[in-house]
């Protein structure tokens, strides 16, 4: 799985690379054209080679997606480690100049994987750093606050270590809940006269009893804050080692189960790409479609939800009522509701019902009614314009060095959106318009979500028009399960039917990152393959944890009413942030 690489898969900045770094300690290496470009570096030249990647013109990769790290204990062939060199470090970048994504990596020593922090180039790098030193024991030297993040502080070990043995159990006591950074700041604000410490979660109804946020507040104004996750573990990640490529795909739907018919497709979609298998038009057409329900869906939610929290009960309804109806579309393509495990490698598990395009296009017209009566109630309404506006402002810099995707990205004036700048199922087909504002407030947030639920529409009103017949599954029984008439009337689909059960989806040695436009952003899975029916490593580049990594700064300096409006227009979902 190696390819050669051109001015065209993004790399077009390898002779300033190569003059930057004659002695070859930084360089570009070889990539398959599915997987994004990559540039090695060595632990000594890793900042030096991050400060290229930012700064200079020609690479300009100013918005760091995710940190992955990978332990390569058990990874056999030529793939496998060399020497003391166990661990990657592989940094994902995009460049909002170039519209171009990129794996910077670094090979770690067994005894001491260590680097320098990335957060003065990168600010997003603070808490991928602390996950990757949790989970996979890699320190960064200079790092503000390395500390635990998805795990207490009574734990032990690091659990994505491949010599992590799994059964064990660590007790998490009262003081290692109170430790925190927060009780140890100095750096308060000169005007700060009296403060106190408030716990504002788990259990708080803005919190949904999944996040926790320490604040110190002078009278109403925060002047401090620290965010804390973890209280929904799936150990998503963990799991997916143990099982087959298929069996991962239900797990996938408790990550962002506000839309988890997304989550599954681009699943799927990576898988499909390190295979090299190309789907049936037909199964391109319902993911697109369901995907944009999903995204309503989920929006909806987020707009419902965060006025129940603001104290505006009546919203909730007209929302959740646009969600209900789109869930009944859901569970008659699929049998479920929530949690649909829809998406197949090579496709889709069935075809959808005979009356789905008559559907589409009722319901299309019922949503379309849902979202005019959520903007009369909200848009121009005074409470919730003084209630929004103006607070939670991130800048256009702040997004970008904070990690910012989708919706809340382009509340802040950059318009990346995967489905329009790097178009996959036929997505580069349809004609829809990008929503952006500059304000970068919340209630830019909630005009975007709003605005974004109308250009679904036009995108699912396209794909139905014209929705391809035939099948919604491949016809690589390598792959997919063959026909039951052919596994009882013929050996070969016999073996086949076999060795895709007992022995899972032979993925080819490798490595990818494959992205996708998720409700709340850019939704990337990084996944390395041995060979086997397993995969090896699955990462997932969850859009809100770098929204919930940067809430605790954007509330500084505002009052307490207006975090919560923040927390809402933000919509962190706590499965897809605590994998």
């Amino acid at each position: 799985m190696s390819a050669t690489l051109s001015p065209a898969s993004g790399v077009s900045f390898a002779p300033v690379l190569e003059r930057k770094f004659p002695d070859g300690s930084v360089h570009v290496e070889r990539r398959p054209a599915t997987d994004v470009p990559t540039v090695v570096a060595t632990p000594e030249t890793c900042i030096e080679a991050a400060g290229f990647l930012r700064d200079d013109p020609a690479a300009a990769y100013d918005l760091l997606l995710d940190l992955v790290a990978v332990d390569r204990l058990k990874l056999d062939g030529p793939a496998s480690f060399r020497g003391d060199e166990r661990f990657q470090l592989n940094a994902l970048l995009y460049s909002t100049k170039r519209n171009e994504h990129l794996r910077l990596r670094v090979a770690l020593p067994a005894s001491d994987p260590r680097l320098p922090t990335l957060t003065e180039i990168w600010p997003a790098s603070n808490w991928f750093e602390r996950e990757a030193w949790d989970l996979m024991g890699i320190r960064f030297d200079g790092h503000p606050n390395l500390t635990r993040l998805l795990t207490h502080n009574g734990f032990v070990g690091h659990a994505l270590r491949k010599d992590y043995e799994a059964g064990q159990r660590w007790l998490c006591t009262d003081e290692d809940v109170l430790q925190t950074a927060l009780a140890a700041k100095t750096d308060l604000p000169e005007d700060v006269f009296e403060t106190m410490t408030l716990n504002f979660g788990p259990s708080h109804p803005s919190t949904h009893g999944t996040l926790r946020i320490v604040l110190r507040v002078d009278g109403e104004r925060i002047v401090a804050a620290e965010s804390e996750c973890g209280y929904l573990h799936r150990c998503f990640e963990k799991m997916s080692e143990t099982h087959t490529y298929t069996q991962v795909i239900p797990y996938t739907d408790r990550l962002n189960y506000c839309s988890p018919m997304i989550n599954g497709n681009g699943y799927a979609r990576a898988v499909e790409q390190m295979l090299g298998i190309e789907i049936p038009a037909r199964a391109k057409a319902v993911r697109v479609v369901l995907s944009e329900f999903s995204r309503i869906m989920d929006h909806m939610v987020c707009i419902g939800a965060n006025l129940v929290d603001l104290g505006g009960l009546t919203t909730f309804w007209y929302s959740y009522q646009a969600r209900e109806e789109i869930y009944s579309l859901l569970e008659a393509c699929c049998g479920a509701r929530l949690t649909s495990s829809y998406a197949r490698i090579g496709g889709l598990s069935l075809d959808v019902p005979d009356n789905f395009v008559e559907w589409c296009r009722t319901l299309s017209k019922s949503v379309t009614t849902h979202i005019g009566e959520v903007n009369t109630l909200l848009t121009k309404n005074r409470i919730v314009q003084k209630r929004m506006s103006g607070t939670g402002v991130v800048t256009k810099e702040q997004a970008i060095a904070w990690g910012f995707t989708g919706p809340c990205l382009r509340a802040s004036g950059v318009g990346y959106d995967v489905r329009k700048d790097k178009p996959y199922d036929g997505y580069d087909e349809v004609d829809f318009d990008v929503p952006v504002t500059t304000a970068g407030d919340n209630y830019s947030r909630y005009l975007v979500r709003m605005e974004e639920m109308r250009q679904s529409l036009r995108i699912i009103e396209q794909v139905i028009a014209r929705l391809p017949g035939g099948p919604v599954v491949s016809n690589d029984y390598r792959v997919v399960l063959p026909p039951k008439e052919m596994v009882y009337n013929e050996m070969e689909g016999l073996i086949f039917h076999f060795k895709n059960v007992f022995e899972g989806i032979q993925v080819p040695a490798g490595e990818i990152y494959s992205y996708t436009e998720g409700a709340n952003g850019e939704l990337g899975y990084s996944i390395v393959s041995d060979g086997s029916g397993n995969p090896y490593r699955v990462k997932v580049r969850p859009p809100c944890f770098p929204l919930f990594a940067a809430f605790e700064k954007i509330i500084i300096g505002g009052m307490v009413s207006d975090a919560v409006a923040t927390l809402g227009t933000l919509n962190i979902i706590a499965g897809e942030l605590d994998r």
